[in-house]
């Protein structure tokens, strides 16, 4: 139980952050998908699992061991980051110069996020509705109770 409300807090956290960073699109899908259909999902398992059910372990060092690995790699990685909202850095000095001169010539569209969401990546947008779309339809299958017939 800890964990899933651990995963909704975090989930929630992460979308004040997308909102903040004027991420409102990634912002509404985080708080839909993560906070929202994943939390109701893990409860839902939750209720159904029994607790005896359940293998109690003993730590695993070797695991332990290669997660600490892991994890010192990623904290040396993101300390290699460049600063947050560095215009200098390398993500800004190839696409964003070309997107924000040429977008409003080539599509049309005065707004930029929208532009590369519904022009430049339209088939990525559109994927990414298709899978959320599916997901949706299997949470709707999975939570649905079946209906008993009288025969």
């Amino acid at each position: 139980m800890a964990v899933v409300v651990f995963s909704s807090v975090y989930s929630a956290l992460l979308t004040v952050i997308f909102v903040i960073l004027d991420a409102v699109d990634v912002a509404m899908t985080e708080a839909a998908v993560g906070t929202g259909v994943s939390t109701i999902l893990l409860l839902c398992t939750l209720r159904y699992v029994r607790s005896e059910d359940i293998e109690h372990r003993k730590i695993s060092w070797p695991f332990l061991l290669f997660s600490l690995i892991v994890g010192s790699l990623l904290v040396f990685g993101v300390a290699s980051l460049p600063y947050f909202g560095d215009p200098n850095s390398a993500v800004h000095q190839h696409l964003s110069l070309y997107f924000i001169e040429n977008t409003l010539e080539e599509t049309g569209i005065k707004n930029v996020v929208t532009a590369v969401l519904a022009s430049y990546r339209g088939f990525d947008t559109m994927g990414e509705v298709i899978v959320i779309f599916t997901a949706g339809v299997g949470v709707l299958c999975l939570l649905r109770k079946e209906e008993q017939s009288d025969l």
